[in-house]
Order: C-alpha cells, then sequence, then structure tokens
C-alpha cells in the first residue's frame, strides 16, 4: 500500500473558496496518518488543534451560535470576575417578550430564527470584552465588564431599541419581536470587595421581572436606592404581572 504523506500542518493549502470542511475532523484525520508515519510532533500538533476545537465547540450555542450557559458560568466563577474594580461589571439578563405567542402563530422554524437573529443584534456594538451568551430558551445574557453603570444602560437600551426596529416582518407579514432587560451593575468599589456573580445575576432576574411587569420592551436597573424603567411607563408602579412572558 502506498505511503500517504501530509503536504501541510494546517488547511492553508485548501484553494480559495473551497467547501466546508469539519475541521474537527480533518485535524483527527491529519494526526493518525501522521501516527502512522512515526511523526509524533505533527500529530500532537493536530490533536491539540483538534481538542482546542472541540472546547470551543462546547462553549457555544448550537441554535444561535452565542456562547451558552457553560461558557457564561465559568467566566462568571472564573480570575476574569474576582476583585474587578472600577468603573465596575454589569450583568443584563434578556428576554424575548411573549415568544411563546411567536412559535404558536409563526411556528418553531420561525422561532428559531427569531432566536438566532436576537442573538446577533444583541452582539452588535457591545465593548470588546463584553459577550452575550444564551441564558436557556428565549433568554440571553449580557456580560459588560468594565463598564459604569450610565454606560451600561446605554449599552442595554440601545440593544432593546434595536431589536424592536428590526424589520421582522421580513420574514413573517405581522411578526413583530421586543425584548425585556433587566440590568445590575456594581462598581467594585470599597476595602475587600469581592464580586458575587450569583447575587448579581439574581438582582438582573428580579429587574427582568420589574420590566416584564411595566409592560414588557423596557430596561428595568437600580439607581442609586430605586429601581428605573426606561422608557418609562404608566403603568409601571402595578404589581399585578401580565399574562404571558
Amino acid at each position: 500500500m502506498a505511503e500517504v504523506s501530509v503536504v501541510a500542518d494546517d488547511e492553508a493549502a485548501l484553494p480559495p473558496g473551497a467547501p466546508g470542511i469539519d475541521l474537527l475532523s480533518l485535524h483527527e484525520s491529519i494526526a493518525g496518518v501522521l501516527a502512522t508515519q512515526g511523526d509524533w510532533r505533527r500529530a500532537y500538533h493536530h490533536l491539540k488543534s483538534a481538542f482546542d476545537l472541540a472546547r470551543a465547540g462546547s462553549l457555544r450555542d448550537t441554535l444561535t451560535s452565542s456562547f451558552n450557559r457553560r461558557y457564561l458560568d465559568q467566566w462568571l466563577h472564573g480570575p476574569a470576575v474576582e476583585h474587578r474594580g472600577p468603573p465596575g461589571i454589569a450583568i443584563a439578563l434578556v428576554d424575548l417578550d411573549l415568544f411563546k405567542e411567536v412559535n404558536d402563530t409563526f411556528g418553531h422554524l420561525v422561532g428559531d430564527r427569531v432566536l438566532r437573529e436576537v442573538a446577533d443584534l444583541l452582539q452588535q456594538g457591545l465593548p470588546p470584552e463584553a459577550f452575550c451568551a444564551r441564558y436557556g430558551g428565549e433568554e440571553f445574557a449580557l456580560v459588560l465588564p468594565d463598564v459604569d453603570a450610565a454606560r451600561a444602560v446605554r449599552i442595554a437600551d440601545t440593544a432593546r431599541v434595536r431589536v424592536s426596529r428590526h424589520p421582522w416582518a421580513r420574514i413573517r407579514p405581522g411578526l413583530s419581536v421586543t425584548i425585556s432587560v433587566g440590568l445590575a451593575h456594581e462598581n467594585g468599589t470599597g476595602p475587600g470587595y469581592r464580586a458575587e456573580p450569583e447575587r448579581q445575576l439574581r438582582r438582573a432576574d428580579a429587574l427582568l421581572y420589574m420590566a416584564k411587569r411595566a409592560g414588557r420592551n423596557k430596561v428595568a436597573y437600580r439607581e442609586k436606592e430605586s429601581s428605573q424603567v426606561i422608557p418609562s411607563s404608566a403603568n409601571s408602579g402595578k404589581s399585578s404581572e401580565p399574562t404571558g412572558a
């Protein structure tokens, strides 16, 4: 049997416009060929590349390609967030309003497309270290490191407006989508300060509930000792929960 040789260490030799390939399987296959030839150094290089690709894939949501809950949890409980100083860090929980009605009216395929497009819209214009992660179902999290409270509110409300003004009707006539946002900010000041991401997530969740209760398509946040909702709503003080989410 003729010996199989490998021309390059990576995919640079592929012609421009070549069809998409499964890089994970390619690296594994190349590693196997190199191992049979005794080229252990290059085989290790490709095995490591395969491992890195597999790990990166495990941190992405398969539907929206945004980061997933696993990545969010790793980041929030990792060294990147501990003892973070001023101007602070903001966590926004984002929920699609009345998403069940979208699925019931237009079907789950349209619902999936809406989720993908919302994820894309949420990721637009984020600061360099910020990211979006799918928190679960129709809920996303925006993590905004190194921003003060005022900037965090602007980012969250800009995302809200971007989603509400998106031309959803081009997907299906009559389709419209809005989001509600609960935004919790910690400025990281004070002696012995230590970030508490679980507490911050709970605060964001409570504020999200407030945004829903105020009429949806709103951002709720804390300013000093009081909670605020933008845009303001005449029913923002009511305690009754609207039907649906």
